[in-house]
């Protein structure tokens, strides 16, 4: 999706930073359209390997407040999973305020063969595999466990506990979203007063996993036989609850028992609950994602064309993420 945040590199700029990173020139080149926040390169070199290039926004760009360093956090998680047996590019290089992109950041990962789950036609049989598949992934990744500090250590959001590091990261987003003025169905002191009123359900929450949470089927790549060939996209990866990893494969919709994404997490060891309590997380979890979805166009100015049908889901799933809210409050639930 075209986006203010792409950057634009040319033939002879991506050549000098394979060259650079891994010594081998470019012979191809191909856009990658797919992404929404980083510019997206397939690169064939003279080596005869196929890269992915991945190129961070422009300097000086103002971005959401947690977006600071996203390629850095996707960095991490490659070096924190390796050798775990998750199905995910590898990292082959990673530039960091990179004088030839002007300080801007870069990574190089190895390339997929396979297509994103949303492009596949699937029956129902193969779409409950796959999500039996993803659960069982995600519970190997959730073993990832950091060191007491919960949140994006390299946007400066984190807390000592889970309910700290959720509230100043959801403090950071309706900042941004003042900063860019973005419509919302519900003032920021409304937002605000709500999830601060139900915050004690987080801390239920104590140590802190690695979590994804852009799990959505443009991120999972399949291979020809219908399984899962990679997990991508980890910008958006922070330290906190595993319950926040089921929004986006459930993205405006619900997570219910006797979904395949649930029997395959516990299959794995992988344990979750969804109690009143769970629910409730769940909702948290949803505001926030769906306050991304439209906050974020302020700095990436997508076309109306692209961005209306996205804009009006988010709108109508966070009023109704934020009414599960206000009837948790109205029953007289308090921290």
């Amino acid at each position: 999706m075209q986006s203010r945040t792409k950057r634009p590199l040319s033939t002879h700029e991506l050549d000098a930073l394979a060259r650079d990173g891994l010594g081998a020139g470019v012979v191809s080149v191909t856009e990658l359209a797919g992404g929404m926040a980083n510019a997206v390169w397939l690169l064939g070199l003279d080596d005869g390997r196929q890269v992915v290039l991945k190129a961070g926004s422009p300097p000086g760009l103002r971005l959401l407040t947690y977006e600071h360093h996203l390629l850095r956090t996707e960095a991490m998680v490659y070096h924190l999973v390796a050798g775990k047996g998750l199905p995910m590019p590898a990292l082959l290089h990673a530039g960091f305020d990179d004088p030839a992109l002007g300080g801007g950041d870069y990574l190089i990962l190895s390339a997929l063969n396979g297509v994103p789950w949303n492009q596949v036609s699937l029956t129902p049989e193969e779409e409950g595999a796959l999500r039996f598949e993803l659960g069982r992934h995600l519970a190997r990744l959730h073993e990832v466990s950091g060191t007491g500090v919960f949140g994006y250590p390299y946007a400066g959001l984190t807390g000592h506990t889970w309910r700290d590091a959720f509230l100043v990261m959801m403090g950071a987003l309706l900042d941004d979203a003042v900063h860019f003025g973005t419509p919302l169905p519900a003032t920021i002191v409304e937002i605000a007063g709500l999830v601060h009123t139900n915050s004690d359900v987080l801390d239920e929450v104590v140590t802190p996993s690695l979590v994804h949470f852009d799990v959505w089927p443009g991120n999972v790549f399949l291979t020809e036989d219908r399984r899962v060939e990679g997990l991508i996209d980890h910008e958006r990866a922070f330290w906190g609850d595993p319950l926040a990893d089921f929004i986006t494969p459930t993205i405006f919709g619900e997570l219910r028992e006797g979904d395949p994404l649930l029997a395959g997490y516990r299959e794995a060891g992988g344990e979750i609950a969804l109690t009143p309590q769970a629910r409730t997380r769940l909702a948290l979890y949803r505001v926030y994602l769906y306050l991304i979805h439209l906050v974020e166009q302020g700095p990436r100015q997508y076309p109306e064309e692209h961005f209306g049908t996205i804009r009006d889901l988010a709108t109508r799933s966070l009023s109704g993420s934020l009414e599960v809210l206000r009837a948790r409050r109205i029953a007289g639930v308090r921290v």
